[in-house]
């Protein structure tokens, strides 16, 4: 399954990039957007994940932009491990209330740490309330592609991804191996991730190898 990350500036521009997406996130830290905006974009049919990196807003318009996009009817939120307690608290609790999955990440950009390491990270994502834990770290080494996609062998709610050129083959491979889905940008030029593959492009590509594997 093929999730479209959009980063459109505004809402009118993303409700525009939603026509024809089953699946998309919203990077509500890419847009200038308000309440009002939020409500329209999370009341269409598509299926959409609300997330809010850190860093470009403070942490009570940040929160209040994703409890906004929940109460709004977004399917999943995203919140990062690393969010303070009291945050990710507020943003579970209204989520539960709301029927929004939870989805918990954690972003390495530095490196991918150790097999042991990476299954201490989601199990705590697991204790702190996640339905479905993110793991996106970067990927420098052949190995660290082959540890990533072996945590999917756990049989858990797990979503992986190998960020920067050298992680675009886990972007192929963990949704045939077991990943809850991979993420994509809309066109070539408008990606959210180092790494990510045209949401074209990557869906022919697992078609035709769901194909050969079938036959």
């Amino acid at each position: 399954m093929i999730c479209v990350s959009l980063a459109e500036p505004t809402a009118a521009a993303c409700l525009r990039a939603l026509q024809g997406l089953d699946f998309a996130e919203i990077r509500l830290d890419k847009m200038r957007i308000g309440p009002e905006g939020i409500k329209r974009i999370f009341s269409q049919p598509s299926r959409l994940i609300a997330s809010c990196r850190p860093g470009g807003r403070s942490e009570t318009k940040r929160l209040h932009l994703l409890l906004t996009a929940i109460q709004s009817g977004a399917a999943f939120v995203d919140v990062e491990l690393e969010t303070d307690v009291r945050f990710r608290e507020r943003i579970i609790r209204a989520a539960r209330a709301a029927g929004c999955r939870v989805i918990v990440s954690y972003h390495n950009f530095e490196r991918t740490p150790p097999r042991a390491e990476l299954e201490r990270t989601i199990a705590l994502s697991f204790a702190s309330g996640a339905d479905i834990v993110k793991v996106a770290c970067l990927v420098r080494t052949r190995r660290d592609n082959a540890r990533l996609l072996g945590l999917l062998d756990a049989g858990l709610s797990l979503i992986v991804v190998g960020m920067g050129r050298k992680g675009r083959l886990t972007r192929i491979a963990a949704p045939l191996l077991g990943s809850a889905f991979t993420y994509a940008s809309i066109v070539g030029g408008r990606e959210t991730a180092d790494g990510q593959w045209e949401a074209a492009s990557l869906e022919r590509i697992l078609l035709e190898l769901k194909h050969y594997a079938q036959a």
